[in-house]
Order: C-alpha cells, then sequence, then structure tokens
C-alpha cells in the first residue's frame, strides 16, 4: 500500500502580499511615466520659448484675467524705478551655492484688472552683501524683458516666511510687503538686467538645463516589478517539488 506525498499548501499570504507590492510598483512605473510625457512637453515648451518674442505684458494680463494661461510666456513692460525699488528677498540656490532673489513691484501703466506685478529682478549670492540701492521717489522707466512664471508653493517642510527672508512665492503677501496694489498673480522672471552696473545680481528666468530621468525610474520600478514576478514564479515551482 503507497501513500501519496502531502501536497504543498497554497501560499495564500505570499501571494497577497505579492500581488501588493507588485501593483505598488506598476503604479509608481505608470506615474514615472507620466511625469515623463509632463516634463518632455515642458521642456518642449521651454525650449520654444528660447526663440519666441516678447509680448506686450498688457494683452497677456488681460487674457490671464479671463482665466487663460500664461506660463512661460515672454513679455516686456516698462516699469518706472524698478532700478531703485523696494525689494523682498527670496531664498534661493543657484549651482549649488546658496542666496536670496530680489522682488520688486512694477507699476503698470495699462491699468486693468492688475495694477503692479511682481518682478523677480534676480539672483544674488550670499557671500554679497551688498544690495541695489533703493529710492522710493525712483521714476526712470526701464523696460523690462522676462518670462512670466506661475509660482510654486511650498510644502510642510518649506520654513516660513520672515520680512527677512521669504522662502515661498506668495505673491499676495510679497505685494503687501511692498505696498503694490493688485498684483498679477504671476511673476516676472527677468531677462533683461534691472542693474547693469551691479554684477552681483544675475538675472536667471529659467534653469539652463532640466533633468529628465523619469523613463530610466520608470523602468527601474517595472524591472524590479518583473524581478518580484519571478521571485514568486520561482517560490511556487519550488513548493511544488518539495
Amino acid at each position: 500500500m503507497t501513500t501519496e506525498a502531502p501536497r504543498a499548501r497554497f501560499p495564500l499570504g505570499l501571494t497577497i502580499a505579492t500581488g501588493i507590492a507588485l501593483v505598488i510598483l506598476l503604479l509608481l512605473g505608470t506615474w514615472q511615466l507620466q511625469r515623463l510625457h509632463w516634463k518632455e512637453g515642458l521642456m518642449a515648451r521651454i525650449a520654444a520659448l528660447q526663440a519666441a518674442p516678447a509680448q506686450p505684458l498688457g494683452p497677456v494680463l488681460a487674457r490671464i484675467a479671463q482665466g487663460g494661461d500664461a506660463d512661460f510666456t515672454r513679455v516686456k513692460v516698462s516699469c518706472p524705478g524698478i532700478a531703485t525699488a523696494p525689494f523682498v528677498e527670496l531664498y534661493s540656490v543657484r549651482d549649488g551655492d546658496p542666496g536670496s532673489r530680489l522682488i520688486s513691484a512694477c507699476r503698470l501703466a495699462d491699468v486693468g484688472r492688475y495694477r503692479t506685478v511682481l518682478v523677480d529682478r534676480g539672483f544674488v549670492i550670499d557671500t554679497a552683501t551688498e544690495r541695489p540701492p533703493v529710492s522710493e521717489a525712483g521714476d526712470a522707466p526701464l523696460e523690462v524683458v522676462g518670462v512670466l512664471r506661475v509660482p510654486e508653493h511650498g510644502n510642510s517642510f518649506t520654513p516660513p516666511n520672515t520680512p527677512a527672508r521669504w522662502y515661498t512665492r506668495d505673491a499676495a503677501s510679497m505685494a503687501a510687503a511692498l505696498k503694490a496694489p493688485d498684483p498679477a498673480p504671476l511673476f516676472l522672471m527677468a531677462e533683461t538686467p534691472t542693474n547693469p552696473e551691479w554684477k552681483a545680481l544675475t538675472p536667471a528666468p529659467i534653469p539652463a538645463e532640466i533633468a529628465n530621468r523619469h523613463l530610466e525610474y520608470a523602468l527601474t520600478w517595472y524591472g524590479l516589478a518583473a524581478a518580484l514576478l519571478g521571485v514568486y514564479a520561482a517560490m511556487l515551482f519550488k513548493g511544488r517539488k518539495t
């Protein structure tokens, strides 16, 4: 009389854990592919921007007031007294060096819904202790060419803003600190210098290079998912043989 070897039990717990881990890995890979498409669109938009002529700011702001999108739009505007305008300092890092970006208000001549626009005049490294002169009476107009950008909000790790240094582009609060009425919701990132004689202030409207490794990340997550399936299949095969 022969007895049959007991059948190996189906590893239900292992299967559930593997299924959950597999779903997570696939979701992460898919999310990176979505980020890849978004980044490619952003890079194409920036590439087109490099050769785009600057538009007058007034019509662009009118389009924004009606709900239009003007992010990464190159514009030009005459800003009275911008070279000696009061400013707030926004913390920033450029090429690995900490510093500040000087934000001033530009009074708009063609008054529509917005009476001012906040101008990011450029980056100043922390080792530069001097700042451009400030004069409330300065009215000399200067044409500023730059790129409109929608401000990025901070997260739970972002330090709170202080009068001495800001950490988020809060257009309404910055405008209030600068006594600038009815600010536009976008920032004008200056490409042209507002203080040519002061070399420490460097216009820096957009990054020269934007990293795009999302395809690499997606392949990594999908590769881990495939490896997980391989390990799971090997364990099932081993369990059936024992």
